[in-house]
């Protein structure tokens, strides 16, 4: 079975995989929405930045995976549903790349091997 927590906020809603049971959006743990509240802030920050000191950049939505080890360094990031700009599914990586490390994610949300995955949409350049 696979723990499913949905997390809204700032254009970023995510969906947290991992080995477990499957949880109602209001029964998520206050150690896990305040993690998920910590990653959705520090990439709508490395999002800002990265648009601010670079003007003229198209906006748009790119459906990403990616995988977060225990230590809260980001290891994978694969493109789920491409925005159809190959500069814009680049962007969304740097961003993650540029937000990582995020705070260790809670112990529920880890599997075995020690890492969390999230897939979300991920809307650049409001």
């Amino acid at each position: 079975m696979r723990l499913r927590a949905l997390a809204c906020g700032i254009g970023f809603c995510a969906s947290l995989l991992a080995p477990g049971v499957t949880l109602a959006r209001e029964h998520i743990p206050p150690e896990v929405r305040d993690w998920l509240s910590g990653v959705i802030t520090k990439i709508a920050k490395a999002d800002h930045e990265q648009a601010s000191s670079s003007r003229g950049r198209v906006s748009g939505t790119v459906t990403v995976r990616v995988q977060v080890a225990a230590d809260g360094f980001v290891t994978r990031i694969e493109i789920e549903r491409s925005s159809g700009s190959p500069d814009l599914n680049q962007r969304a990586r740097a961003v993650i790349r540029a937000a990582s490390p995020f705070n260790p994610p809670p112990a529920p949300l880890l599997t075995e091997a020690g890492t969390t995955e999230l897939s979300f949409p991920l809307r650049l350049g409001r």
